[in-house]
């Protein structure tokens, strides 16, 4: 089998089963798991896929610029942003990390209840204000075109003097094996560092980030209080996620 073709049924198989595993493919096709990793490396290189270790995953959908996800699971992260808000004790400070999810929130947050909220995200914060009284504490530093979120050094410098409640934080992964992941290195450097200085950290999961996976860790299921999933989402991996949970929060 030519590599073109091997490749063209790599990605069949990986849109057919969410997944590849190089091994089980080379013995399938007769051919080295060298052979496999190589077209799998060369597809990614060509953004088709991701790899991960022992094989490949789809690129989730969540790792496409900002303006591109607003119209991506947009029910499912409403009823997901509605639990979220429902959680939110009155006079707490919470940190909204950016995404579209949490954008959602901004725009569902009460007035009168006391509320501060801390973003990196500039259209969060508009949002915020926007749609309620609470006060708005914006992240500085160097403004990221493709998720609209400020990063860099000057927003971790400024991160180490806050203090919070809660951290809404999204991803653009969730799996019981890869974890909890992103597309970009910087943000999840970021994540970490709001993370630390909250009390709780609270994971936003809508449907199309259950059972996908991105290249960078963002934080360990065991430093996370709770996440939140849509309730409507019959993705059976939700169970195995959620279980991960079980007796904290």
């Amino acid at each position: 089998m030519l590599a073109a073709q091997r490749k063209d049924h790599l990605l069949d198989l990986l849109d057919r089963d969410g997944r590849v595993v190089a091994k089980a493919v080379a013995d399938e096709l007769g051919v080295s798991e060298d052979a496999i990793r190589r077209d799998l490396r060369e597809l990614a290189e060509e953004g088709k896929l991701l790899r991960v270790y022992g094989g490949a995953l789809p690129i989730p959908a969540a790792d496409r610029p900002v303006q591109e996800r607003h119209d991506l699971a947009t029910e499912s992260k409403e009823r997901v942003a509605r639990q979220a808000v429902a959680s939110i004790r009155s006079g707490s400070t919470i940190v909204l990390d950016a995404g579209t999810t949490t954008l959602a929130m901004a725009r569902l947050l009460p007035s009168g209840a006391g509320i501060t909220v801390i973003t990196p995200s500039p259209a969060v914060a508009l949002a915020v204000a926007g749609h309620s009284d609470a006060r708005v504490i914006m992240v500085g530093g160097e403004l990221t075109r493709h998720s609209m979120v400020t990063g860099g050094g000057l927003a971790l410098e400024a991160i180490q003097h806050l203090a919070a409640d809660v951290f809404f934080v999204g991803v653009t992964g969730v799996d019981p094996v890869h974890g909890l992941t992103t597309g970009e290195l910087d943000y999840a450097v970021t994540k970490r560092a709001l993370a630390s200085r909250c009390t709780e950290t609270v994971v936003l999961a809508s449907e199309e980030k259950i059972g996908a996976a991105s290249r960078y860790p963002v934080l360990p299921f065991d430093a996370v209080t709770a996440i939140i999933t849509d309730p409507l989402d019959e993705n059976p991996l939700i169970a195995e996620v959620t279980a991960l949970f079980d007796g904290r929060g």
